[in-house]
């Protein structure tokens, strides 16, 4: 017996479930409608993240204090997949009873076993609007505190501070790390994961044809402009229910892609973009003394009125779909196909996308490349050729609609498991400005949100299901990607 909300309640306590009811006064006549307000609520222990002994103490006492019951943390969805928490007070006074409650509640909380009891946590203080450190102790770390989760917190002071760090911590001390910041941090920590994995398996670093899986999970905490990677596992750009997800243990197996040159690996990633995506990064770079928001402006401004296309050849390997078979809301792909039946386009390309993930994002709700998913082993290759300024502008308007991006004579679209971009060096009248690109270090590249530039030709491979995310949980944002499908 526990009192809650002021009502004294039955409670029975199960491994799955925790119910209650309240205990009313036998009426004397009988009346149905007493017994209709005795209505049981329940609690399923899946939901639940945390429990705490409930004490009365006086200011400034820390230890000991007046027991007054338990306090029941949970895990709570609401609209636009949106988790919240929610707190549910047992009240007994009894020591020795809710002792024993406790310890049982204890013990079926320990029997989740993907839940993280300690976490490698990387803050980038740079992020958006150098918000990052605040999102972290406000709003992140009292959650984990709560879910008694041991964090050790590395606030990043420069580029490539945190693969530097994961190259030399002790993984094996961690359940999996956490980047707070926004879509380089994020990159930057995937690829550090991924990097690490191969050392530790002793695999040649310079090339990696077959890379080892991450050790553990990686967790996104948007703190970045656009949260590509959060938006895509979440729905949503929201710090709560990114640790929510976190907290509870949530897995997404997510496909990564390799960018290498013919001679060594450029970066683990999940997309890329070749260039007016790339250019616009470019420009943005060079402009960090602006507010971010005023600098993402100026740069899309900026590079599309000076919109030119790049020369290039593209090589990729189809994938054939021979069999999409449905089986527990889960689709898998089997495919024909060998290392001989690659295709070949060139000419003038505004843009190249080449993307691993739907890569959703506020400005685009159905994803940049809506005809991929998050682990189906495939990548999407969006291809844009030379067109007027005023048509260009028209595709790009697409992706913040609903409408088909890719309705359009000059947007091309394939499926593939293997893309190679060699960039044509130009002559003539615009020998001038290839000889000014080489001096700069080259073509740039968007990956994920991080600026890369490369001279020679860059070969992308997708490897299904290399690192785990926190993530999705459901499958409700997953069928979403499913209806969105179809282009």
């Amino acid at each position: 017996i526990f009192e809650i909300g002021k009502r004294s309640c039955d409670v029975v306590l199960s491994a799955r479930r925790l119910r209650w009811s309240p205990i009313l006064p036998e009426s004397p006549t009988g009346d149905s409608s007493v017994a209709l307000q005795a209505q049981e609520e329940i609690i399923e222990m899946k939901d639940v993240f945390s429990v705490k002994l409930k004490r009365r103490r006086f200011a400034g006492q820390k230890k000991g204090g007046t027991l007054l019951g338990i306090t029941i943390f949970k895990c709570l969805n609401k609209e636009e997949n949106k988790l919240t928490d929610c707190a549910i007070h047992l009240n007994n006074l009894s020591e020795d009873h809710c002792q024993s409650w406790f310890r049982h509640l204890k013990e079926i909380l320990n029997g989740f076993q993907n839940r993280p009891k300690s976490l490698k946590v990387f803050v980038n203080p740079s992020s958006h609007k150098r918000e990052a450190t605040h999102i972290y102790y406000e709003k992140v770390a009292p959650l984990f505190k709560l879910a008694d989760i041991k964090t050790d917190v590395t606030v990043t002071e420069y580029e490539g501070h945190a693969l530097s760090v994961l190259k030399e911590c002790e993984l094996q001390a961690f359940d999996g790390v956490v980047c707070v910041g926004g879509d380089g941090s994020v990159s930057e920590v995937a690829h550090g994961l991924l990097l690490r994995a191969q050392i530790d398996a002793g695999k040649d670093t310079d090339y990696v044809s077959k890379p080892v899986r991450a050790p553990v999970p990686l967790g996104v905490i948007p703190a970045g402009t656009t949260n590509i990677l959060a938006h895509t596992l979440y729905g949503i750009k929201h710090a709560v229910t990114a640790t929510l997800h976190i907290v509870m243990g949530h897995i997404q197996a997510v496909d990564v892609c390799t960018f290498s040159t013919p001679s060594k690996l450029l970066r683990f990633g999940f997309s890329a973009m070749f260039g007016f995506g790339a250019r616009t990064l470019a420009v943005a770079e060079k402009h960090r003394w602006m507010p971010s928001s005023q600098r993402k402006d100026f740069a899309f401004v900026k590079t599309l009125a000076d919109l030119k296309p790049e020369e290039c050849e593209l090589s990729f390997l189809p994938l054939q779909i021979l069999q999409e078979d449905s089986h527990e809301d889960r689709i898998t792909v089997l495919y024909l196909g060998s290392k001989d039946q690659w295709q070949k386009i060139q000419g003038h390309f505004l843009n190249v996308s080449i993307m691993a993930i739907p890569c959703l994002c506020s400005m685009a709700p159905r994803g940049l490349a809506p005809n991929t998913r998050l682990n189906n082993g495939s990548m999407a290759l969006i291809v844009v050729q030379n067109t007027s300024r005023s048509e260009f502008i028209k595709h790009l308007k697409r992706y913040t609609s609903v409408k088909n991006q890719f309705n359009f004579p000059f947007v091309e679209t394939y499926t593939v498991r293997e893309v190679k971009v060699q960039p044509r060096l130009k002559s003539g009248p615009d020998a001038k400005e290839n000889a000014c690109l080489n001096a700069e270090g080259n073509y740039p590249w968007n990956i994920d949100g991080d600026l890369m530039k490369e001279a020679s030709e860059v070969h992308v491979r997708v490897h299904p299901q290399l690192i785990d995310l926190y993530g999705v949980n459901t499958d409700d944002l997953e069928s979403s990607q499913v209806t969105c499908n179809c282009i």
